[in-house]
């Protein structure tokens, strides 16, 4: 396996577990907290998918998925075309609600750019640097793991708060 290989097969996990958290849920059960300021299922697959969108669409040097796709337009999200979700209020995570079909679907394409980009990457891309705004710089093969790390925590606790309210 190539490390370009195993960089995918983490990203199938992501979509794969993204979309079954979603799976079969409406709008008001993907915006249900289990706590008062608890970021709810929806927003949390919303923001895994524009931080993978987001960070992958960078290193790759093309236009995110968000905007070039139209699901900005689609989401009609009270936030600036930009926004991934990083420091979010509680009054702002509330402002994300769409049924699972849309956030399967927003994964399911960014997913599609994720993995375009990665299968075309050889050995000796991953240690090209992409942010020098860290001591040490950051290479592509670290900001790749980083996301996919960012993007399986916010999965595994949409999960858990799907098991919490019991859907």
């Amino acid at each position: 396996m190539t490390p370009a290989e195993l960089l995918v097969e983490s990203f199938e996990r992501v979509l794969e577990s993204g979309t079954a958290v979603v799976d079969g849920l409406s709008a008001d059960q993907l915006a249900r907290r289990p706590g008062p300021d608890a970021n709810p299922i929806g927003w949390l697959v919303w923001h895994l998918a524009r931080v993978q969108d987001d960070h992958v669409a960078d290193v790759a040097g093309i236009e995110q998925v968000w905007t070039s796709q139209g699901y900005v337009a689609r989401f009609a999200l009270p936030f600036e075309d930009a926004d991934i979700g990083y420091g979010h209020s509680s009054e702002q995570v509330g402002q994300v609600r769409a049924e699972g079909e849309p956030l399967a679907a927003y994964l399911a394409a960014v997913h599609e750019q994720s993995v375009g980009f990665l299968r075309g990457l050889g050995e000796g891309d991953l240690d090209r640097i992409v942010d020098e705004r860290w001591d040490p710089p950051v290479t592509l093969g670290v900001r790749l793991v980083s996301v996919v790390d960012d993007d399986t925590q916010h999965v595994g606790q949409a999960a858990y708060v799907r098991g919490l309210l019991g859907l």
